[in-house]
């Protein structure tokens, strides 16, 4: 069983990020399973919280991010780059500095993401790569997926209602998923 862990960018309870993973979930490939994880309950990092011990919804999250064998990023893009709640969840996930190869060393990571804007998430994706290069991941660069327009794709239910976003999801998913197993062996 190919363990993956999804977190959304977004807080948003109408989130097409989450939505997102959420047709992920419905797309995978035998074998595999997806814990979809968003950022509440995620505080602001403060160096004197964490000085007497990382929150408990940190904890939770870190341990969850260690247990998977892949991880797939889904990011909002906002101003033209990384939302800062999401950047906020990584720098805490990689606290203390001496977890960081625990937590991230050699992760395999997937970017996606979706927005209402024409470019869907490309710029926010490119300004991901920095900090997963820092933090010593292994970015998956098999495809890119990029939903714009998300307001057209999604339904009212948040479900995806456009066939070629979903086998464009499909694909995706497949090819990291492939890629995980790959690695592994």
């Amino acid at each position: 069983m190919t363990a993956l862990i999804g977190i959304s960018g977004s807080l948003r309870q109408a989130s097409f990020n989450t939505a997102l993973l959420r047709a992920v979930a419905t797309l995978l490939p035998a074998d595999t399973s997806l814990r979809i994880c968003t950022l509440h309950g995620i505080p602001l990092y403060d160096a004197d919280v964490e000085a007497v011990g990382l929150p408990a919804s940190v904890s939770a999250l870190k341990e969850r991010l260690v247990a998977a064998d892949g991880v797939l990023l889904v990011t909002p893009e906002y101003n033209n780059g990384i939302p800062g709640v999401f950047k906020n969840a990584i720098d805490w996930l990689s606290r203390p500095a001496a977890d960081i190869p625990r937590v991230f060393g050699g992760k395999m990571i997937a970017l996606m993401g979706a927005s209402p804007g024409p470019f869907g998430t490309v710029l926010s994706q490119a300004a991901w790569l920095p900090v997963l290069r820092t933090l010593g991941t292994s970015p998956w660069f098999g495809a890119r997926l990029m939903v714009s327009h998300a307001n057209d794709v999604f339904d009212a239910a948040l479900a995806v209602k456009d066939p070629a976003v979903q086998e464009r999801v499909r694909k995706f998913v497949t090819g990291f998923v492939d890629a995980v197993r790959r690695s592994q062996r």
